[in-house]
């Protein structure tokens, strides 16, 4: 019975010794090893006691090496590779088809759009005077890689009193200041504020150009998404650069997003386009989301988080500006010097729409 044991003993520290896993499972083992900066040394050491099922193909090696894996790493997966040279590719794995939600038909189309359209207008009439705090984290990458790097923290007091939009700054990188003007704390500038952007889209004059895009959900709620574009030539957006002091008004064109059940604008962004070969700045693009903020009791449509991008030659800008603390106007006028803590990223997060009880429901026609 003794020796028996010995030898069973034996037989299960082998098979622990060794990794049976499927190629796509190492592929996604060595993603993750580099993502997560794993020591080349031990990772390859690992790969060494892999028993694959199926083939690992030399150019998946090639790519993971592309990726950024270690050289020991690659040539433990290259003489996996060869070992598993004559086992069959493993199929693509069964993806199951997602729900397709039909768009509205072209009479229900027309009569949501004109809806959201009409409550666009009549967006500014709709909201009190308040205050609220404006917290802008400006950044910078030198070399247009994706590489940010903080530039600075401006906190600013906005008053929107008589539909107009006054601007305060309080506080840059955490520290009180004092008569500093708005325009001057650095980053992208663009002349007028992005409620006026609002205004522009949507406004008669300008007869923005819609259509039907697709469904997506915002923050829980389904979405109407419709792509919209607006000519330079009808277009009254500006971009200024303050190197060249020279402006620009360039068209654009972009999505909005709006609540089925309210048919408010809950988010809106677009790139601009048009933008002359000579003017410095390029690459302009800007996303400003909105959600129901309650004041004094009442909830109403409120800007939640915009963001800017701009290049100038590779140099990169990107400004994202959050909204907090909303409260009516005249009823706490002090300025806050506490910097509230960045939103979430599902917040401004677009996902996919899914099946509801009123896709499933036939539309129940207007009668005249």
């Amino acid at each position: 019975m003794r020796v028996r044991f010995i030898v069973l003993m034996a037989t299960a520290v082998a098979a622990w010794a060794q990794y049976t896993m499927t190629a796509r499972q190492v592929i996604a083992f060595i993603e993750s090893s580099i993502h997560l900066h794993h020591d080349d040394v031990k990772v390859a050491a690992y790969v060494k006691k892999i028993k694959l099922t199926d083939r690992l193909e030399e150019r998946k090696v090639e790519e993971l090496q592309g990726m950024g894996a270690g050289p020991q790493t690659v040539r433990a997966l290259r003489a996996l590779a060869a070992s598993s040279a004559a086992m069959a590719v493993a199929p693509p794995p069964v993806v199951a088809p997602k729900p397709v939600i039909p768009p509205p038909g072209p009479e229900e189309l027309k009569e949501i759009l004109d809806e959201i359209i009409d409550n666009a207008r009549s967006y500014a009439k709709t909201l009190p005077d308040y205050l609220c705090v404006e917290v802008t984290r400006k950044h910078f990458d030198p070399a247009g890689s994706d590489n940010w790097r903080e530039l600075a923290t401006v906190q600013e007091q906005v008053s929107y009193v008589e539909h107009k939009e006054n601007y305060v700054v309080t506080m840059v990188n955490g520290r009180a200041v004092a008569n500093m003007k708005h325009e001057n704390v650095g980053g992208s500038t663009l002349s007028g504020d992005f409620g006026s952007i609002y205004t522009e889209i949507f406004a008669p004059e300008t007869a923005t150009e819609f259509t039907w895009d697709h469904w997506a959900t915002l923050r829980g709620k389904r979405m109407y998404v419709f792509a919209f574009h607006v000519p330079q030539s009808r277009s009254n957006f500006t971009i200024y650069d303050g190197g060249s002091e020279r402006t620009v008004t360039p068209g654009y064109h972009g999505l909005i997003y709006a609540d089925r059940d309210t048919k408010a604008i809950m988010r809106y962004k677009f790139d601009c386009e048009d933008i002359p070969i000579e003017f410095p700045v390029k690459d302009v693009r800007l996303d400003v989301n909105y959600d129901w903020i309650a004041i004094a009791g009442q909830k109403y449509v409120l800007p939640l988080k915009t963001e800017i991008w701009s290049h100038n030659g590779k140099f990169a800008t990107w400004n994202e500006a959050e909204f907090h603390l909303y409260r009516k106007f005249g009823t706490e006028s002090t300025i806050t010097f506490e910097t509230p803590d960045p939103l979430p990223e599902d917040k401004t997060k677009e996902e996919p729409a899914v099946p509801d009880d009123k896709d499933r429901k036939p539309a129940v026609k207007k009668q005249p």
